[in-house]
């Protein structure tokens, strides 16, 4: 039987040393960054030595957080394992397209790449901003549109809805409908282009799935749906959060086309 090395996260415990704190110090600080930031967080010292040690390799969203407002650093900064996706689209060479995926781990290799936060405790709720790519075969280049969108949680299920005058393409309100299962969102799509546009009026669906990052903060993963030739399609896809509120003045502030 084979067992994986644990292997210390040295960057963290490098990180808090500068900062002349105690691991209990340290934890007291994540505490009181999680009540500035309004979500309350129950950091302790075990939790710290865990992180550091390399028990613990990722943490929770609200820790994420947490961490990021303490030390000033991006959580991808501070020796945690956070497999980022990336992708681009490109040309399969049957009149569709498909991407091309990649995994920057930012942590050592030898650490192995870790499943992300598990956010199914995270509260999704706010404005997002969705930006997804496509290739359009008759004008034999790839574009992309970008939705101000709110996202409304009930549970486990997410209700995302491109907020009025806020796409890149007017006239063209873009619908998800998701399902979030620890740090994977899953679910369907539908957007109606503009009857004046390019498109015609066209209505468009698929399915999409993404992942979503340690700090809850974003999702990135990719779409599939049908094109014109019937072929199956695909393109990446991620979702931004610009602002956790869904006020009527965050939703009026947020009524205007991405730039």
């Amino acid at each position: 039987m084979t067992t994986t090395a644990v292997v210390p996260n040295d960057v963290l415990r490098a990180v808090r040393i500068g900062l002349r704190l105690s691991q209990d110090d340290f934890a007291k600080a994540l505490r009181r960054a999680g009540a500035e930031l309004g979500e309350p967080n129950e950091a302790s010292k075990r939790l710290v030595q865990r992180w550091e040690s390399g028990t613990s390799k990722t943490p929770r969203g609200v820790y994420a957080r947490a961490l990021e407002r303490v030390t000033g650093r991006p959580v991808e900064a501070l020796g945690f394992a956070l497999p980022v996706p990336t992708a681009r689209v490109h040309a399969d060479g049957k009149g569709g397209h498909d991407m091309e995926t990649g995994t920057t781990d930012v942590a050592s290799a030898s650490v192995g790449a870790q499943p992300t936060a598990q956010t199914g405790e995270e509260t999704f709720s706010g404005v997002w901003l969705s930006r997804y790519e496509f290739f359009s075969s008759s004008r034999g280049d790839s574009y992309e549109g970008k939705h101000y969108v709110v996202i409304v949680q009930h549970g486990n299920r997410l209700t995302v809805q491109s907020l009025p005058g806020a796409s890149s393409n007017p006239d063209s309100p873009l619908t998800l409908d998701l399902t979030v299962d620890r740090n994977v969102v899953t679910g369907t799509w539908v957007e109606q282009t503009a009857a004046d546009g390019y498109y015609n009026g066209a209505r468009y669906h698929g399915a999409i799935q993404l992942l979503v990052e340690p700090t809850g903060r974003r999702m990135a993963g990719k779409w599939v749906g049908f094109g014109k030739d019937f072929d199956v399609n695909t393109g990446p896809w991620e979702l931004r959060l610009v602002d956790r509120s869904t006020s009527k003045a965050t939703l009026e502030r947020y009524g205007q086309p991405p730039e």
